[in-house]
């Protein structure tokens, strides 16, 4: 009888500690407070990337090499509304591959880690039409 007992003292003790874990901030059992998880911080926001910038070294990550970007114009970043990242207009003149004027196009670029990892054009949603705009 002893031996059975002890695998059974066991076994209930890792039960019972297994569900000490389970309890966090947002469980309904009826825990106290400091046997609750702390809810994590958010990471810290990184500072505003200088899109002008990117956009002068990068430019072929807005424009294809074809449509000949002149008088090329960027806002400033602004950090995105759902997420960690940032975003920025850049306008531009540009010019269609058989070399015909496009006029001025707006563009909307998504920034994370330094780097531009997206571009689109810009839709009236995005609010590139009321943002200042700098020569890169």
């Amino acid at each position: 009888m002893g031996r059975l007992a002890s695998p059974f003292a066991l076994l209930t003790c890792a039960l019972s500690l297994a569900a000490c874990g389970l309890a966090d901030s947002r469980s309904p059992l009826p825990m106290p407070d400091f046997m609750r998880a702390k809810p994590s911080d958010p990471p810290p926001l990184e500072t505003a990337p200088d899109a002008r910038k990117m956009v002068r070294e990068k430019l072929d990550s807005v424009f294809t090499a074809q449509s000949n970007p002149q008088r090329v114009q960027v806002s400033e970043a602004r950090h995105e509304l759902r997420g960690l990242g940032w975003t920025a207009c850049v306008k531009a003149e540009l010019t269609s591959a058989n070399g015909k004027s496009l006029g001025e196009e707006t563009y909307r670029i998504s920034i994370n880690g330094g780097v531009i990892i997206d571009r689109r054009r810009a839709l009236p949603e995005d609010g590139c039409d009321t943002q200042a705009y700098q020569p890169i």
